[in-house]
């Protein structure tokens, strides 16, 4: 059975699905626990990196990633989830990207 590639013949949402710009979709900024790191450098840094982020948001995330061994930063696009995972290995944590 032939799939449809023409524009006309594929429905709208998977149209706009497809012509979606990656950088757009939302991706989790993961930050993983560690061993070598104090708390108040990880709260302090956290602060730091993410714009807008209060501290007692940064202690909560800080607690989850200490109890759990990760805690979701943000969800953001693509471009700012690397500026924030860059900053925060720049400080010596541990920090990921993934889809949302």
């Amino acid at each position: 059975m032939a799939v449809p590639t023409s524009p006309a013949t594929i429905p709208r949402e998977e149209q706009e699905q497809r012509t979606k710009p990656r950088a757009l979709e939302p991706y989790k900024v993961i930050l993983h626990n560690d061993d070598h790191n104090s708390m108040d450098h990880v709260v302090r840094s956290l602060v730091r990196s993410v714009q807008g982020l209060s501290v007692n948001k940064a202690v909560q995330i800080m607690l989850e990633a200490h109890n759990s061994g990760r805690a979701i930063v943000t969800t953001c696009p693509l471009e700012l989830a690397e500026l924030y995972r860059d900053r925060l290995e720049s400080c010596g944590l541990t920090a990921t990207i993934e889809p949302a």
